[in-house]
């Protein structure tokens, strides 16, 4: 018996030291970090929360991010748009809620903003079965920016009074749409 408990001792002790090792080990950063950006509008709250990829020296605009293809405007999960209010973002009425933030970059100069009621989705895989459920489309106003933005940015920028604007930033694009609280 004595034997068993001195050849099991250094197994057991084995199995409770290296969670406590594997605890302490450095974690990865992720690859694409996600972040919630928050603004006050006019007394309503707006947030987005995304993934932020990385440049990492590739071609973003017409490349990795196709021209005329649905794309999730950020990583991983799909972007989310939460208003406690309704707005308009562009053209589009945005009853209070939540939803999921795709874009559509057409070329260079023209891209779409789709908000889709379908707020907890994986990327735009998952979009085309959703296609039904979008709230609706907006356009957007495009801008180049002199100094290349390495991570993906969204911002939501208070105006005067009741206004903001909705910022999409990457590489050498800044995408821009306005929004008014009701």
């Amino acid at each position: 018996m004595k034997q068993l408990l001195l050849a099991i001792a250094p197994l057991a002790l084995a199995l409770c030291v290296a969670p406590a090792l594997s605890a302490q080990a450095p974690k990865k950063a992720p690859a694409s970090p996600h972040e919630t950006v928050t603004a006050s509008v006019g007394g309503k709250t707006i947030t987005i929360t995304y993934g932020r990829p990385y440049m990492k020296g590739r071609k973003i605009y017409g490349e990795l991010v196709p021209f005329d293809k649905v794309w999730r405007t950020g990583a991983d999960e799909a972007t989310t748009f939460t208003t406690d209010g309704d707005l308009m973002l562009g053209s589009l009425h945005v009853p209070a809620g939540t939803y999921a933030l795709f874009t559509i970059p057409r070329n260079q100069m023209d891209w779409t903003v789709i908000l889709n009621k379908v707020a907890k989705t994986w990327g735009s895989f998952s979009y085309e079965k959703n296609k039904a459920q979008d709230l609706g489309q907006t356009s957007a106003k495009l801008e180049k920016v002199a100094t290349p933005v390495e991570q993906l940015t969204i911002a939501i920028q208070p105006g005067a009074g009741k206004n903001a604007t909705l910022s999409i930033t990457w590489e050498t694009t800044r995408v821009t749409v306005p929004i008014m609280v009701h």
